[in-house]
């Protein structure tokens, strides 16, 4: 079946579309640096020839996306795992998560689907702001990303936003692919991670039925990401500075690719993905008890009861809540855990970079980013 036209200018590529943007791709200078940067030594021409053999976005995904995470994992993490046992690796979901990383939050899932037993990995929402660059808009679309377009005025916002929700349900209804969409618009810069009910909104825009059913039909799982150290955070820390001292101060497209290349080679520590239930179940028993108008602030409150619950802690989190709050959780962690994130904690103050950085507010502000997951699950028990 042919995929509507509507789609074309957002949905990721499909098969017969490859060979010619893989043409495209090999012959962009900039995406031959990243290739030389990424394969020492390896000869453009026998990336070429392997791009060339992957058929599909999953053959490009398994041939070159899961061993470079694989190998990613064994440098910059203490090892990253996924509890699928709350959801049936035979059915598609879409999954809706806190977010950390610009990059690794979708393309670890994707590695981890596969693990999983699951034989598709997920086609994963991407803001255009991130997409500056054709050749990488070009890269994330064979890597199964369909685009949330952002800037727009507010008639044009509502038709893409009703054709993003039509393309979603597509995809799980009519294509048989899971998708990865964050819980809000950008990161949670103090990783106080809360569901923005205009993004459920946006989902059941599309679908068929009332609000509950077309949300039903897009089979949602909370998904948990938990990482012990965040890469990015004293990039975040100072953004928060910069915000609070220079009026209408805005990130630039070059701080999104500091923040990536951040994230993705930066030291992580453990990662953990814990899946909660799909919410169908959730979602049938409510019925039609709550009014229109809450609907979707409680669905996002259940939403995010689900991820605070599923978080997995470290002792990080229960050092700097300690730290902020004066506060004991001493058997969560050893005197060796607090000292090695004291130093940790002083390596990553060292390495920001503003003007008349105010150490004890960026101290303060790493410190919540690391104690606000304690504090939302320690909440929820």
């Amino acid at each position: 079946m042919p995929i509507p036209k509507e789609f074309d200018d957002i949905r990721p590529f499909e098969p017969e579309e490859l060979p010619e943007v893989y043409d495209r791709l090999l012959a962009d200078r900039q995406f031959q640096s990243v290739v030389a940067y990424l394969y020492p030594g390896i000869p453009l021409e026998a990336i070429a020839a392997k791009m060339k053999g992957c058929a599909t976005s999953l053959d490009f995904q398994k041939a070159f996306c899961y061993g470079f995470l694989v190998d990613l994992l064994s440098k910059a993490s203490k090892g990253c795992d996924m509890d699928v046992s709350e959801i049936d690796v035979t059915r598609r979901y879409t999954f809706i998560s806190n977010h950390r990383d610009i990059v690794l939050d979708s393309a670890l899932l994707d590695k981890l689907l596969i693990d999983a037993g699951f034989t598709t990995t997920c086609e994963i929402a991407i803001g255009d702001n991130l997409l500056s660059l054709p050749w990488v808009k070009d890269l994330v679309r064979v890597n199964k990303s369909f685009i949330v377009e952002r800037s727009l005025q507010p008639r044009q916002m509502l038709l893409a936003s009703k054709r993003l929700s039509e393309y979603m349900h597509y995809a799980i209804g009519q294509k048989h692919e899971n998708i990865w969409i964050a819980q809000r618009e950008g990161r949670a810069k103090d990783s106080d991670d809360r569901t923005q009910p205009a993004i459920l909104k946006m989902m059941a825009m599309g679908g068929e039925g009332s609000a509950r059913e077309r949300l039903m039909q897009l089979h949602i799982v909370p998904l948990a990401i938990s990482y012990e150290f965040d890469p990015c955070d004293f990039l975040k820390a100072a953004e928060f500075q910069l915000k609070r001292d220079v009026q209408g101060w805005k990130k630039s497209a070059h701080d999104d690719v500091v923040s990536m290349q951040t994230g993705i080679m930066g030291f992580k520590g453990r990662i953990h993905y814990q899946c909660a239930p799909c919410i169908d179940n959730y979602l049938e028993a409510l019925g039609s008890s709550v009014a229109k108008t809450e609907f979707f602030d409680v669905v996002a409150t259940h939403i995010d009861a689900e991820i605070h619950r599923n978080y997995r802690l470290y002792p990080s989190n229960y050092i700097a809540l300690d730290m902020l709050e004066g506060s004991t959780h001493a058997g969560c962690y050893t005197d060796a855990d607090k000292a090695f994130f004291e130093r940790y904690l002083e390596g990553q103050l060292a390495k920001i970079s503003i003007p008349q950085p105010d150490v004890a507010f960026l101290r303060e502000r790493m410190l919540t980013m690391y104690a606000n997951p304690a504090r939302n699950f320690l909440k929820i028990q």
